[in-house]
């Protein structure tokens, strides 16, 4: 920010007095300050709780069967390359695949300065419009995808679970990996009993770690249902009559007739959808973290 600071003081200083000539180099700097300001500016709406830490990212295929569920891969994918772009580290904590294509459901833990922060924007309901690849009459096909985010947290004074509100159930891990993971009862599944949360994880070696991860989730998934039990509470008190659903429509994906990507809360749209695709998304999270700022969220 200093930085920025000192060189928006200079220009301010030697514009003035600057010969024609020196206009295209001052006009280099002033471009190359502002490119540096839109990378930080962003920064400065992650104030959040968790925003600075890690988190985890759940993608699941709404009604549609194989159609759905093959979005929902596509949305991992795109997830996946965001992250790397993002020097993130990614790891699939669990992964439930689809009768004949993509997936039915997929949690992602993602280890990265301000993972959930970004992240935290592409929570909500994703849709697409294409031409069915798994249709003989190639027909136009909608398909909808849920995407979760939820902090990682270890511990919380907020949160507090009473061991004998869970039920833990072990089982093999399906997929690729060594002889303990696919031989040994390994993965975890914890179920919430007074809420009925179920929360799993597969890919690590041991139970204990499995089960580690998987109360991670859970702790977070508390915490996010105490929050949203409360601001709905609010926004009742306030008479307010908009629901905080989490589930809602954010973002279409058009890819037939026409070819374009376009977030609803902000109205950003791109025709280049193979980019958003292939994980260049930061233009709809820098736009949606501006959003919030704005409404005070």
């Amino acid at each position: 920010m200093s930085e920025i600071a000192r060189g928006v003081t200079d220009l301010q200083e030697l514009a003035p007095h600057a010969e024609p000539s020196d206009l295209p180099s001052l006009m280099e700097e002033a471009a190359a300050l502002e490119r540096k300001w839109k990378d930080v500016e962003v920064q400065l709406y992650l104030g959040g709780e968790f925003d600075l830490g890690n988190c985890y990212m759940t993608v699941s295929g709404g009604a549609g069967g194989t159609e759905a569920q093959d979005w929902a891969s596509m949305l991992m994918r795109m997830y996946l390359r965001y992250c790397e772009r993002q020097g993130w580290e990614t790891k699939i904590l669990e992964k439930t695949d689809g009768q004949e294509a993509g997936i039915k459901t997929a949690t992602i833990h993602v280890t990265g300065e301000m993972a959930y922060g970004n992240l935290k924007c592409e929570k909500g309901t994703h849709r697409l419009v294409r031409l069915s690849p798994f249709n003989a009459k190639s027909l136009r096909q909608t398909s909808f995808a849920l995407v979760e985010v939820l902090p990682e947290i270890e511990e919380t004074a907020e949160i507090e679970i009473n061991p004998n509100d869970l039920r833990i159930d072990t089982y093999r891990s399906g997929g690729a990996g060594g002889q303990n993971v696919n031989k040994v009862e390994s993965a975890i599944r914890v179920t919430h009993l007074p809420t009925n949360i179920v929360v799993a994880c597969q890919t690590e070696r041991s139970q204990l770690q499995n089960r580690q991860q998987a109360m991670n989730m859970l702790r977070a998934k508390l915490l996010e249902r105490k929050r949203k039990e409360e601001l709905e509470q609010k926004k009742e008190l306030k008479g307010a009559t908009q629901s905080a659903d989490f589930g809602q429509q954010i973002r279409s994906y058009v890819l037939h007739p026409y070819q374009m990507v376009k977030d609803l809360r902000t109205d950003v749209e791109t025709s280049d959808t193979a980019g958003v695709l292939d994980g260049n998304i930061q233009q709809f999270i820098d736009a949606e973290l501006k959003r919030e700022a704005k409404a005070g969220k």
